[in-house]
């Protein structure tokens, strides 16, 4: 899979700009704040969410004209294409669009696979759980197009009965509709998530890597979830009291958490090194997009933000030696033409400059500076 054509159309500091690429690697370069991770955000946008920065959709309207935004890219997936659309115009939510036509946002993870990783990624096994499980959410739509639906349709339930608790309401029907749509949706975000771990820690052991194989296990809060949707819904049921006097529900898929452990060592991935850390995780993502390659016959495009600046450089090249293995498209930013040398002619190299607020790009041959 690969993006043949980009446009951006008053997109943060991009007022116009059109990328035109084949299916190789694509390195963005330019100074800090030139626009480089605006690209690559665009990008995002093409898959459900809020995108890599998760902005509010307003906040991606171009300063000071803020007369909203848009977004058009050919994704070629195989021997078939698809044009999606992607906008906003101020008076109106966001619009999508695949092929002309109006569809829901999360209808973008059915004819566009991406995976990403982000400078702020780096602190993933430090933070909190919620950080971990949009992470593992993320991996786990690239895999199952409908768990963005799954998640959105149990959040929305979660929800409604978290106001019910809060406002201490006894109203058993309502109570038991909205645990209904838990339980339906809970179990499916749940085995989704499980397969998902599942192929990515296949991907891992059958492959030669230099990057640290990382062990991935999901754990829950409250102990094991049920798998039968009638137990789920007596447990929300039984624990009632409990979520009443804390004001929330305390028990779910949403207070699971993705734990890992450096395999070679038998550490926590918590307990890690700095470097061992990012390493891992640029190991599940490459482990992600092989997965999906052999699942659909062709790797997902990766997106990799300012990746090559804290790789020393024999984990730069083992970095790019399996992008190019993959076949992925990787779209990768950095401050330096150089950090992008090992690929030599088998990337595109786009500079990318900014100049009284407003973004440019321009393609360039490749040489070493």
């Amino acid at each position: 899979m690969h993006i043949s054509q980009l446009t951006l159309s008053h997109f943060r500091s991009h007022k116009y700009t059109q990328v035109q690429v084949e299916s190789g690697p694509v390195a963005l370069f330019g100074s800090n704040g030139a626009g480089k991770t605006n690209l690559i955000e665009a990008i995002s946008l093409l898959s459900p969410g809020k995108g890599i920065r998760k902005a509010n959709t307003a906040d991606l309207s171009k300063s000071p004209d803020n007369i909203g935004w848009k977004l058009n890219a050919e994704v070629v997936s195989g021997v078939s294409s698809n044009l999606i659309e992607t906008s906003w115009d101020t008076t109106s939510s966001r619009i999508v669009k695949i092929n002309d036509k109006v569809v829901k946002q999360n209808d973008l993870a059915k004819v566009f696979r991406v995976v990403w990783l982000l400078p702020s990624m780096d602190r993933l096994w430090l933070e909190g759980a919620d950080g971990r499980r949009k992470f593992l959410d993320r991996l786990t739509l690239s895999f199952f197009p409908k768990h963005a639906d799954c998640v959105l349709n149990y959040e929305k339930a979660m929800r409604e009965r978290n106001r019910l608790l809060k406002e201490k309401m006894t109203d058993d029907v309502w109570y038991k509709a909205l645990e209904r749509q838990m339980a339906q949706n809970g179990l499916l975000i749940q085995s989704n998530r499980i397969a998902a771990l599942k192929k990515i820690s296949s991907a891992q052991e059958n492959s030669t890597t230099t990057f640290p194989i990382a062990e991935l296990s999901l754990s829950k809060a409250n102990g094991d979830l049920t798998t039968d949707e009638d137990e789920f819904v007596q447990a929300l049921s039984e624990n009632r009291q409990l979520d009443i006097m804390a004001g929330r529900t305390l028990i779910g898929p949403h207070r699971s958490d993705m734990e890992a452990t450096y395999k070679e060592k038998g550490i926590s991935a918590k307990d890690s090194s700095t470097g061992e850390q990012k390493a891992m995780l640029i190991s599940i993502v490459l482990a992600n997009a092989r997965a999906l390659k052999l699942e659909l016959g062709y790797p997902p495009v990766i997106l990799l933000d300012e990746i090559s600046a804290h790789l020393d450089i024999d984990r730069r090249g083992a970095l790019y030696e399996e992008i190019n293995a993959l076949g992925a498209q990787a779209w990768m930013t950095g401050t330096d033409k150089n950090l992008f040398a090992e690929f030599g002619c088998k990337a595109k190299y786009f500079h990318v400059i900014e100049s009284s607020g407003i973004s440019d790009i321009k393609e360039v041959d490749f040489s070493v500076d």
